[in-house]
C-alpha cells in the first residue's frame, strides 16, 4: 500500500501559491498608496472628527461628515498636484504618485469638492458658507496673489500665519459644519471644542514642517522649523499643547464637558505631544505625520455605547 511521506502533503489550503501572495502583496502597497499620498486617509480621519463633534455637541448625525470628508480630499488633493515641483526632495514617493496620477487626481478633487458644496445646500446658508471656506482659503493661502515686492507673493510664505489660516479653516468646518445642518446654537461648549481642534491641527500642520525645512526655506517659505530650528519648535508646539490641556480642564472646571470627555480629550492631546518629543529625534518619513493627524481618533471611543 503506497504512502504519502510527509513532503507530500498539500499545504495549499494554509499557503497561498507565490503567484497569488505576489498580488495580494502588490495590491496591498497599491491600496496603501492611494490611501496616503491622494489624501483619501486625510478624508477618512476628517469624517471621524465630525462625528467625534456630534457627540461631543449632542448633535443629530447628518449629512456633514461625508461633506468633510469630501472638502478634505478635494482641497489636499488639489494642493498636492500644486505643489508637485516643491515637494519632490521631501516626499519623493508621494511626488512620483502625484505625477503619475495628477489629472486624474485633480479630477476627482474637482468632482469632490463640487459634491460637498452641492450637499451642503441641504444644510442652509451657513452651511454653504462653510463649505466655500476650505477651497477659499486655499487659494489666498497657496497662490501667487499678494501685490508685495519681494520674495513673499502667497500667504503661504508669512511666518505662523500660514499655519493658523490652515488650522482655522479646519477647526471651523470640523465642529460649525454640523452645529449648521442642526440648525444648533453656536454654545461655550462647541467654542471650547473649536479652539481645542485649532489648537491640535496648528500643532499637526508643523509636524511636516520639521521635516520640509530645507524646502521650504529654498522656496521662502517661513514656518516654525525654518524660524526657530527644531528644538525652538519643539518647544513652541509644547507651549500649544500645554494651552490646550490647560483650555480642556479649565472648561472641566466649568461644567462645559464631562469627565469621559475631558479624559479623552486630555489623552489626545497627550498623544499629540508625545509625537512633538519625537520631532528630530527619530526618523519620520512621513509617519510622524500621519500618527499627528490621527491623534484625535481616541475620541472616538465616545462613539461606542455603555455596556449595559
Amino acid at each position: 500500500m503506497a504512502t504519502n511521506s510527509p513532503n507530500d502533503t498539500d499545504d495549499s489550503t494554509t499557503v497561498p501559491p507565490r503567484p497569488m501572495r505576489d498580488r495580494l502583496h502588490r495590491f496591498a502597497g497599491s491600496a496603501r498608496d492611494v490611501l496616503l499620498y491622494s489624501s483619501a486617509y486625510l478624508a477618512f480621519i476628517a469624517v471621524a472628527e465630525v462625528l467625534i463633534v456630534t457627540e461631543l455637541l449632542s448633535l443629530p448625525l447628518t449629512p456633514a461628515p461625508a461633506i468633510a470628508g469630501l472638502l478634505t480630499f478635494a482641497v489636499y488633493g488639489n494642493d498636492r498636484v500644486a505643489d508637485v515641483e516643491t515637494d519632490e526632495q521631501t516626499t519623493p514617493a508621494r511626488t512620483a504618485f502625484i505625477r503619475r496620477y495628477d489629472r486624474r487626481l485633480y479630477t476627482l478633487s474637482a468632482l469632490a469638492y463640487g459634491l460637498a458644496v452641492a450637499l451642503s445646500v441641504l444644510g442652509g446658508p451657513a452651511a454653504f458658507a462653510l463649505a466655500l471656506v476650505p477651497g477659499a482659503i486655499w487659494v489666498v493661502y497657496a497662490l501667487d496673489w499678494l501685490p508685495f515686492s519681494g520674495h513673499v507673493n502667497r500667504l503661504k510664505q508669512i511666518f505662523i500665519l500660514n499655519s493658523v489660516l490652515v488650522a482655522g479653516a479646519w477647526a471651523l468646518v470640523v465642529v460649525l459644519l454640523p452645529i449648521a445642518f442642526a440648525g444648533a446654537p453656536v454654545t461655550l461648549t462647541a467654542g471650547v471644542v473649536c479652539l481645542t481642534f485649532f489648537l491640535a491641527t496648528f500643532v499637526d500642520v508643523e509636524i511636516p514642517n520639521v521635516r520640509d525645512r530645507a524646502s521650504d526655506r529654498e522656496a521662502g517659505v517661513k514656518t516654525l522649523p525654518v524660524v526657530l530650528g527644531v528644538r525652538g519648535t519643539r518647544y513652541a508646539l509644547y507651549g500649544v499643547t500645554s494651552l490646550a490641556a490647560a483650555v480642556l480642564v479649565t472648561a472641566a472646571s466649568d461644567g462645559l464637558l464631562t469627565r469621559p470627555e475631558t479624559v479623552l480629550l486630555l489623552l489626545c492631546v497627550g498623544y499629540l505631544t508625545v509625537i512633538v518629543t519625537c520631532l528630530g529625534r527619530v526618523d519620520d518619513s512621513g509617519k510622524l505625520t500621519v500618527a499627528a493627524e490621527c491623534s484625535r481618533l481616541p475620541m472616538l471611543a465616545l462613539l461606542v455605547p455603555p455596556a449595559v
